[in-house]
């Protein structure tokens, strides 16, 4: 555990202030296609698979970043990394306004990805400020920064339809750069750091960072963080096209309702973090789990028309009863913040383990997860964009998320189980009793 003896409360709270400012910036940045995108789909004529792709690119950026981004806070801090890190992402978003070919806006995207790995800086170097009983709490606060996406749902389409898309990422340039002056002026050197400093001490070698990745319980909690942060970014970025597409939705309208997913699905990640500390991560998981498997099963129904043959009338006239099932606009918004809100919970949950079983290797194991995650983020659009290609159902994206919430339930209740069972050998052999000893 790291010592953060003499840390003020003015420190800290500065630190976590400042952090969680700058990953809410880079978040909004992150996710700007889920905006412009659909402007720029139209603009070329994209079909919902290349789309999918732009939308995804950026992610897997900050998704593979996260790793090495994770090392280097590790060793040279992160007052250092998160000020660097956002003056390279802003070039990228400055040079997209003036891209005029879907190639070219690939390669832009990768660059401009690099915002998401703003996420893993501001974990190693927020949870250095912290003792382990609040470090829920505090990264649940930082965590919080995803609000950056509900930032740009809001905002940005009524940029776009202002003062056009291409002006819309130039002031995203600028709001990055800015944020990274304040931090580097205003953030404090953490006391890991400070200490390292102080003893001439060396910092833990990229090696010895990675060695805990060969732990299986880290790849658990990225399977878990793929759903719970890798599916917040797809639907962040997928749902203002969806609220288009099979709601027939103005762009403005498709983002105030995506924003709502956005906002939830953000600011209660600091709830799930004190629910972890006061009830633990794991009882966070399960009702996540549990309410959006609920939840993605009603999304999951297409619009649907049954005709039922009832018994003839006495005439002989035969008796035929119509019925249709589809979710309304406004009962799909509804669930689309319940599912925001749980998954906020899960992410904080997730990241609730990191600093308690590997309190030395944050930025390496956070790292991982956090890859791990953002790859859902990838992966997913592209599958949403392939499923609605061939299949041409709009709610088939969201069997396929069901099915993954699924697995990955089944997967953590057995690994519990045998977790129990490791550590209570006797309740091998009893079938009749309740799992939980007396």
């Amino acid at each position: 555990m790291h010592n953060i003896g003499g840390v003020t409360s003015g420190e800290q709270y500065r630190a976590l202030g400042l952090s969680t400012l700058a990953f809410t910036v880079c978040f909004a940045v992150w996710t700007i296609f889920s905006i412009i995108g659909v402007q720029i789909k139209q603009d070329l004529g994209l079909s919902e698979t290349q789309f999918g792709l732009l939308v995804a690119t950026p992610v897997l950026t900050g998704s593979l970043s996260r790793i090495f981004l994770g090392v280097w806070t590790d060793q040279f801090g992160g007052r250092i990394m998160l000020p660097l890190q956002m003056l390279i992402t802003a070039v990228s978003v400055w040079l997209l306004a003036s891209v005029q070919t879907y190639a070219v806006f690939l390669m832009i995207a990768l660059g401009l990805g690099l915002a998401g790995g703003s996420f893993i800086i501001g974990v190693a170097y927020v949870s250095r400020w912290f003792e382990a009983e609040r470090q829920g709490t505090a990264l649940g606060i930082f965590g919080a920064g995803n609000v950056g996406a509900a930032v740009t749902n809001f905002a940005a389409p009524f940029l776009v339809i202002a003062i056009g898309w291409e002006d819309t990422a130039r002031i995203y340039a600028v709001a990055l750069v800015l944020m990274a002056v304040v931090f580097y002026v205003f953030a404090k050197e953490d006391p890991v750091r400070v200490e390292q400093r102080k003893t001439g001490a060396k910092p833990v070698s990229a090696a010895e960072q990675l060695e805990p990745l060969k732990d299986i319980q880290v790849w658990r909690f990225a399977t878990y963080y793929f759903f719970v942060f890798g599916a917040f970014v797809a639907f962040a970025s997928f749902l203002p096209r969806y609220y288009v597409g099979a709601y027939g939705v103005a762009l403005t309208s498709a983002g105030v309702f995506a924003g709502m997913y956005s906002l939830p699905g953000s600011v209660f990640r600091a709830l799930g973090g004190w629910m972890s500390d006061v009830w633990g991560a794991r009882f966070v998981m399960y009702v996540t789990f549990i309410v959006s498997l609920i939840v993605l099963f009603i999304m999951s129904y297409p619009q649907t028309s049954y005709e039922v043959q009832g018994i003839p009338a006495a005439d002989g006239t035969p008796r035929i009863f119509e019925f249709s099932f589809g979710i309304p606009l406004y009962g799909f918004v509804f669930l689309t913040v319940i599912l925001g809100f749980v998954m906020s919970l899960g992410k904080a949950a997730v990241f609730k383990h990191i600093p308690v079983y590997f309190p030395n290797n944050v930025g390496a194991v956070g790292g991982l997860v956090g890859m791990i995650g953002g790859l859902g983020g990838f992966i997913l659009p592209i599958s949403f964009g392939i499923l609605l290609d061939v299949f041409q159902v709009w709610s088939v994206v969201f069997m396929l998320m069901f099915v993954i919430v699924g697995i990955s339930t089944i997967w953590m209740h057995l690994a519990i189980r045998r977790m129990e069972r490791s550590k209570y050998p006797e309740l091998a052999s009893e079938t009749h009793l309740s799992d939980v000893p007396h």
